[in-house]
């Protein structure tokens, strides 16, 4: 995410501490203003896989990797030589592998406005694809807790079995 200088940071907060309808509003803000932004996606499957914490990492340069920049129509995807002179911030205690100087920053998506509105856009696109989801699997109600396991979908799970999007290394007391 990188964002101009004169954005309006007073739409940005962590994204957990927001409330749906300040995220949907700070969402417009950043895809409106933002230079550049990315979505970097992780399957159930991949998270399975290699583990969540390298998933995570795998997203983050994913991100990267799919920004573009919205100025004037300058389709910059894959041409990092924009990026040669920046450097990023990531949330967390790890890094993923860049290739710009990267340096990770526990509670950054609390304290960073880049950081912030990268988590912003990253829950709102999630939240987005679990709202896709509960048109296809409504027994589950993703459309209502987004994933998280809440008793009702914890409660989805003992009585339909896993979904085919489950996380399937993902232990969580059920009751």
């Amino acid at each position: 995410m990188i964002l101009p200088q004169d954005f309006p940071v007073d739409v940005l907060d962590d994204s957990k501490k927001l409330s749906v309808q300040a995220r949907e509003k700070a969402r417009l803000v950043i895809y409106s203003q933002a230079l550049a932004l990315g979505i970097g996606w992780v399957s159930a499957a991949e998270i399975d896989g290699i583990n969540i914490h390298k998933a995570s990492l795998l997203a983050m340069k994913r991100a990267f990797e799919a920004m573009t920049v919205n100025n004037a129509g300058n389709d910059a995807s894959r041409d990092y030589r924009i990026f040669q002179s920046m450097s990023a911030i990531v949330d967390g205690l790890f890094a993923p592998d860049i290739p710009v100087p990267c340096a990770p920053l526990v509670k950054a998506d609390a304290i960073v406005p880049a950081v912030m509105a990268a988590s912003i856009i990253a829950k709102t696109a999630r939240d987005r694809l679990m709202e896709y989801y509960g048109l296809f699997y409504p027994e589950y109600g993703y459309e209502r807790h987004k994933g998280y396991p809440t008793k009702a979908h914890r409660e989805a799970i003992l009585r339909w079995g896993p979904s085919p999007i489950q996380r399937m290394s993902f232990s969580y007391p059920i009751f």
